[in-house]
């Protein structure tokens, strides 16, 4: 159904959730534009409706507009999830002629120097408000998102009530995903069992206040849960990621995983990959799953849960997601909020240590 288009890693923000992976691709390693043209019309060809363009930062790529009107002559729906601080006029006009569809601006509070700190883009929250305020006038239906953690999660009532006031069609507010830069600073970020309890209070109590309004999707940490999500709709059921370099993936963490061979975009076709690929296939269906899984009755709608979460926490990308009650590994979950702790300092791209900041203190690092 949809293709996540990395067209890049490069980004202005230094977020310590990144789910990029921990060795960056360069610039000089990037698709060029006319691999691009050549893999959307193969997405089309394969019946892909949606291109999701993201990073990264898009926009750091000079040739997005030309990106999105190749899509969009294409008729595929076309959405851009960005940081939203290189949205000038001059980038809104040209996405406009372009044809783009739909917006996605990410947001890391609504404290203006907390979400300074956790993004280390001085300046950024300001001009994020003005990329809403030009998505909205340019009659683009605006999603904003919201990634919470334990040093912002008691303002998620707050960051609903700003998307609502900038004029979100729809809001996401998701618990920092633990893959990427977010597992290496997990310790950090995990929030407490109350906190997440009083979050998810807030967000249903929203939902009642707001039906009709504006649409709140709410995504919550495995590592309180029963029963593992349905990672990415199933591994390689609904969804594909091509990385800046033109790696195939079938989610953006999946380069985690040893012994995988993933394809490329500049050696095959999108079309052979999907379908012929080892990388594709190995964990698609029912088939691969150990014996708890294949013998559970939600083994076709978690489909075994998330592959890079089992590895990442069991070491074994095949067996049962820790996530799951059943799992044997599922004292992990419980291990790692243990291990979570309010003092932590995050480890920032880069590696250097970031300080922790009051609400009176602003702090920008600088690279």
């Amino acid at each position: 159904m949809a293709l996540l288009a990395e067209l890049t890693h490069r980004c202005p923000l230094k977020c310590p959730y990144c789910s990029n992976p921990l060795e960056l691709e360069r610039a000089s390693g990037e698709l060029s534009s006319e691999d691009w043209f050549r893999v959307l019309d193969e997405a089309s060809e394969l019946g892909i409706l949606q291109v999701h363009f993201s990073g990264g930062e898009p926009m750091a790529r000079r040739d997005l507009p030309k990106l999105v009107a190749h899509a969009t002559r294409l008729q595929l729906y076309t959405n851009i999830i960005t940081s939203g601080v290189l949205l000038t006029d001059e980038a809104m006009a040209a996405l406009l002629e372009a044809g783009v569809d739909h917006i996605q601006l990410s947001f890391q509070d609504v404290d203006p120097v907390m979400a300074e700190w956790i993004g280390g883009y001085a300046g950024g929250h300001a001009k994020k408000l003005l990329a809403a305020q030009r998505i909205k006038a340019a009659g683009l239906p605006l999603t904003t998102n919201f990634v919470i953690h334990r040093h912002n999660v008691d303002r998620v009532d707050a960051m609903i009530a700003m998307a609502h006031a900038l004029g979100s069609s729809r809001v996401e507010i998701a618990h920092a995903q633990y893959y990427g830069w977010g597992l290496r600073n997990r310790a950090a970020l995990l929030p407490t069992r109350e906190q997440l309890d009083s979050a998810t209070e807030t967000v249903e109590g929203a939902r009642d206040r707001l039906k009709g309004a504006m649409i709140i999707d709410y995504v919550v940490p495995d590592y309180f849960a029963a029963r593992p999500k349905a990672c990415m709709g199933g591994w390689a059921n609904r969804f594909l990621n091509i990385t800046p370099s033109g790696k195939v993936l079938p989610c953006h963490a999946a380069e985690t995983l040893p012994g995988i061979d993933f394809p490329s975009v500049k050696s095959r076709s999108l079309g052979d990959i999907w379908s012929n690929s080892d990388a594709f296939n190995r964990y698609r269906g029912t088939d691969w799953m150990p014996a708890l899984c294949k013998s559970c009755d939600r083994r076709e709608i978690d489909w075994g849960g998330c592959r890079c979460q089992a590895f990442a926490l069991a070491g074994d990308a095949a067996t049962t997601d820790p996530a799951c009650a059943k799992s044997p590994d599922h004292f992990l979950m419980a291990q790692a909020v243990e291990e979570s702790r309010p003092d932590a300092e995050f480890v920032a791209r880069g590696c250097m240590q970031v300080p922790r900041v009051s609400s009176d203190t602003i702090y920008v690092r600088e690279f």
